[in-house]
């Protein structure tokens, strides 16, 4: 019987299929045996479903009812609607069937979602819970599914960060330190928690000491030091605008009773200036009426006449040193100035090189290959901590910064030789020597010793002067940079940035390298005398040749930003992040009428060499910030001054001074 009821169904099915829409079958209560029992049979199939909807609840009955249609005779809002209407009663039934809604896996997929929606209501807060009291009550499940799923995440999104229920606030202070500027902004917009840590003062103290500010101050120093990076960044950004377009305050430092100018050192905002007078001054640029800047000679110099030069000056934070022609060396503190602290006489004759170390109280001094090496105690007391004789004459001398006062190295250039000299050690170690290749310049940092090396000869296999930089940790050659048919004349390794080496040659050309690759980074022509001097740091370059010429580069473009000119060749250039200190030292210490009893008093100071302090903190709009050399009218004397190439001021000069 089941068999004929499901063959009937099944044409009856295909009967549906194959006439056109909205026609009925015919249907008569005698015609076709079996036809009001397969009625019957589909009225108890819908009967059926209704009652396990009203079973479930009033929520899935009408649910049901809505899906079950017009095949099920509920009466439903889709009941009502044409489509419901002109669907067949078969399509209903397989869309149950497809659904599941009849299978018995209906009731574990319920169970499953009850499970899951007690667990989320259980990890909810009181916020998200009330904001499901608040929305109107959804006729459709799947939207309300949809709002729950929603309501879930902004929870999980509003959640205690790990950082406040699992890490100490010490701990992850640790992590945060890591982050720069950026990610710190990044993290404070995550929650309040995140955003007390971002804000922390200990990290913003670190990023600006780290990145060079304020390195001796204190946490405790600044109320906030994310305002004071700020500042400084600022600060910053205005300087090097100011580098690039030369803007600030420029003076010259004169000492009239000077005579000519011999030797000059800087150090922080102090510069030393020896003249052939016998005379050593000190100017603060920080505190000009500074005491300190008067230092007296020592007696033995003080009674001799004609007083000796000067032969070398080294300052440093807390000491200035002088060593003149006789082989007297005297020691000044920048603190008091006034008569010299620790005096000495060499017995060999005049000093050949004089050293001060930057960071800490030691002299170092040689005369002929005699070294020796001076220190002060912990009272303030000088002695000689280290004596040694070299097999050749020392032509240069520095002393290694980052060492302690009472273990000082020093690097020796003698000859073809490097030697180190620890007063540890018994003797000075060798670190280079090569055979007929002479140093012509040597410099030191903290890890490393760069010297240039002359060749010797034309061969082929020669590949012209180099730059060996040693390592003072192994004691052995870390690399080789350069190759150039010219001596090369300064180097500065202690200034550079790190792994960067600037240097100058005879060749008229300043170079820069890169120590990791060993490769140049800039290659400028430069000066047509021969570069003098030259510093770098990681965005400009500043030079000074033997023509007078200080120039102010920029490293990545290679360009000429702006140039200065003086009469006589440039020894000394030396900048920080706000001043420039150049100094051109005539070669000619005794010229023709520079004697301070001539009446020429134009021929002396034309002669006596310059000393010019530029600062670019300040603004050179005001009159007082601008050069003599642009004020004035050509009628006095000191119109020689000019070196701008506007007119050639002697022409003046010599119609007011016939005997010029």
């Amino acid at each position: 019987m089941a068999e004929d009821e499901l063959a009937a169904f099944r044409e009856r099915w295909k009967q549906e299929l194959t006439s056109p829409k909205g026609d009925t079958a015919p249907s008569s209560s005698g015609d076709e045996p079996g036809q009001s029992d397969r009625g019957d049979l589909k009225n108890r199939y819908f009967e059926d479903l209704k009652n396990l909807s009203k079973a479930r609840g009033p929520e899935q009955a009408g649910s049901t009812e809505d899906q079950v249609g017009a095949g099920g005779g509920g009466g439903g809002e889709k009941a009502a609607t044409p489509e419901s209407e002109d669907q067949p009663e078969y399509v209903s039934i397989a869309r149950s069937l497809l659904d599941g809604r009849t299978s018995p896996l209906r009731d574990r997929i319920q169970e499953e979602r009850t499970r899951r929606k007690r667990q989320f209501h259980s990890r909810t807060s009181f916020y998200s819970a009330s904001l499901q009291q608040l929305q109107p009550q959804r006729k459709v499940k799947k939207d309300e599914e949809l709002v729950d799923q929603l309501i879930q995440d902004l929870n999980e999104v509003n959640d205690i960060p790990f950082f406040d229920i699992e890490l100490p606030y010490e701990l992850a202070l640790k992590i945060f330190q890591y982050l720069n500027c950026t990610e710190l902004g990044r993290c404070a917009q995550v929650s309040r928690a995140w955003g007390v840590l971002a804000e922390d003062g200990v990290l913003w103290f670190r990023m600006c000491t780290r990145e060079g500010y304020h390195q001796d101050a204190g946490v405790s120093d600044s109320p906030c030091w994310k305002s004071t990076l700020r500042d400084c960044r600022n600060s910053a950004k205005t300087m090097r605008s100011n580098w690039k377009n030369r803007v600030g305050s420029i003076s010259q430092l004169q000492f009239e009773l000077g005579k000519v100018l011999c030797d000059v050192s800087s150090c922080d905002n102090y510069v030393l200036a020896g003249y052939t007078s016998g005379d050593v001054r000190l100017w603060d640029t920080l505190h000009w009426d500074s005491k300190a800047s008067f230092l007296k000679p020592n007696g033995l110099s003080a009674n001799t006449d004609p007083r000796p030069h000067v032969s070398h000056v080294q300052v440093n934070g807390t000491v200035a040193a002088a060593a003149y022609e006789d082989g007297c060396v005297d020691l000044w503190s920048t603190e008091t100035g006034g008569q010299p602290i620790h005096h000495f006489q060499s017995p060999g004759g005049r000093i050949q090189a004089l050293a001060l170390s930057p960071d800490s109280p030691v002299l170092g001094s040689a005369t002929g290959p005699d070294v020796r090496l001076d220190c002060a105690d912990d009272r303030g007391y000088w002695r000689t901590i280290r004596r040694a004789r070299l097999p050749q004459t020392v032509e240069s001398l520095v002393l290694v910064p980052g060492r302690d006062q009472q273990r000082p190295l020093a690097a020796l250039a003698a000859g073809d030789a490097v030697h180190l000299l620890d007063p540890r050690d018994d003797e000075p170690r060798t670190l280079h020597s090569v055979y007929g290749h002479p140093v012509t310049c040597l410099d030191a940092s903290d890890s490393h010793v760069a010297l240039g090396v002359k060749r010797a000869g034309w061969a082929m296999h020669d590949a012209g002067n180099k730059i060996h930089v040693y390592s003072l940790e192994t004691g052995k050659s870390a690399v080789c940079v350069g190759s150039s048919l010219g001596d090369f004349t300064c180097i500065n390794l202690r200034d550079s940035p790190p792994h960067l080496l600037a240097c100058g040659n005879k060749d008229r050309r300043v170079r820069v390298f890169d120590l990791r690759a060993g490769s140049s980074v800039a290659s400028l022509y430069a000066h047509h005398l021969g570069v003098t001097s030259v510093q770098a740091d990681d965005w400009k370059i500043v030079s000074g040749g033997g023509e007078g010429l200080v120039c102010v580069w920029e490293m990545r473009m290679g360009a000429k930003l702006w140039e200065m000119h003086n009469r006589h060749p440039v020894r000394h250039v030396r900048f920080d992040t706000s001043t420039l200190v150049t100094a051109n030292v005539p070669d000619d210490k005794s010229p023709r009428g520079a004697c301070i009893t001539d009446d020429d008093l134009t021929a002396h100071r034309r002669h006596r060499g310059v000393i010019c302090h530029y600062d670019f903190s300040e603004d050179a709009l005001s009159q007082e910030n601008i050069l003599p050399i642009c004020r004035s009218d050509y009628i006095g004397s000191h119109g020689y001054n000019y070196n701008i190439s506007l007119t050639v001021p002697y022409d003046r000069v010599s119609a007011s001074h016939p005997s010029h």
